[in-house]
């Protein structure tokens, strides 16, 4: 394992110089405190209520767990990532973690993390690379089985309003980013064995509100009256498509059924209100696993090469007054 050599023999020796003093003055030899562990975290953004409540979390574990903390913000662009990677390398932090923004274009920089010996942990997203072992493990949803639970929910809600056919436009996340690519799939292996489903349009929603809004005034105006369901692949993009439905005249959650993915205290609100039909859970309560797999790596240890956490969904099938508090 890789070390910060020249910064920690100068704390050591310092520590060493320290106890020398301590000593002759006391009579008592004192062990000399071991350097805390740096990780540098680069997340990709604040673009959305679950994002804040990630970035809120892994900030709160690191204090928790006395790990030090350089978290950079990339603001949606991958080159801030790249270039926040390459900081983290030249101060020879001890771990790197990020939530990539999309999935390709990372060899070059992690093949130089992995050149200096800096094990790269990945948060939230997955990445393809040419390479393999770039990285040490993925921290992250299941989100295939995310669009999987959204698609058998769409299905029992057509079985209950006795449905012939469901025609559904699906406002989707960030292009080519892995939470786009397997709720899209894990939705469509799911209806497609289901011939009453009908998708009539996939559109980028970019996961933000703002998109989620322009997205849904577009497929209103193509097709109106005609959509049944709305598929969205985050809560920030379902709140924004709400308002536009209720502007259009129709009334979400009942002349559309409207499935969303996050599960953040705004969308259960709305859940509760009637207006979403289906929330899938995505926690953003990730910063334990991610102190805890540091501690092990730097301990030696090995991990798991992907590590889920708990999810479920909430629905109009439920008692949703038992929900406690999102905190994001």
């Amino acid at each position: 394992m890789k070390r910060r050599i020249g910064k920690y023999a100068v704390l050591m020796a310092l520590c060493m110089l320290m106890s020398v003093v301590l000593a002759g003055c006391s009579g008592k030899k004192e062990t000399p405190a071991e350097p805390e562990i740096l990780l540098g975290f680069s997340q990709l953004g604040s673009e959305s209520a679950w994002r804040i409540g990630n970035t809120r979390d892994i900030e709160e574990k690191a204090e928790s767990y006395d790990i030090s903390l350089m978290l950079e913000n990339a603001n949606q662009k991958q080159e801030n990532q790249i270039a926040a990677i390459r900081r983290f390398i030249a101060y020879q932090v001890d771990v790197i973690a990020f939530s990539p923004i999309v999935e390709e274009g990372w060899d070059n920089v992690l093949l130089e993390a992995k050149n200096a010996g800096i094990p790269v942990i990945l948060v939230d997203r997955d990445i393809n690379t040419e390479t393999e072992g770039l990285t040490t493990c993925l921290i992250g949803a299941d989100f295939y089985k995310e669009g999987v639970m959204a698609g058998e929910y769409l299905i029992r809600k057509a079985d209950s309003l006795e449905l012939d056919h469901v025609k559904i436009v699906e406002i989707t996340g960030t292009e080519d980013s892995t939470p786009m690519r397997q709720r899209q799939l894990g939705f469509m292996d799911t209806i497609s064995a289901d011939s009453r489903m009908e998708v009539i349009e996939s559109i980028n929603g970019d996961f933000l509100k703002s998109r989620g809004a322009e997205c849904m005034r577009e497929l209103l105006d193509k097709y109106g009256p005609d959509i049944d369901a709305v598929y969205s692949h985050n809560d920030e993009m379902t709140l924004g498509a709400l308002p536009e439905i209720e502007n259009a005249g129709y009334v979400p959650g009942s002349d559309m059924i409207i499935i969303s993915i996050d599960g953040g205290q705004e969308a259960i609100d709305a859940l509760k209100a009637g207006k979403i039909n289906c929330v899938v859970e995505c926690t953003p309560m990730l910063g334990k696993t991610l102190m805890e797999t540091t501690l092990k790596l730097m301990a030696g240890g090995s991990v798991n090469k992907v590590i889920h956490p708990a999810e479920t969904y909430f629905s109009d099938e439920m008692d949703l007054s038992a929900i406690p508090p999102r905190g994001y």
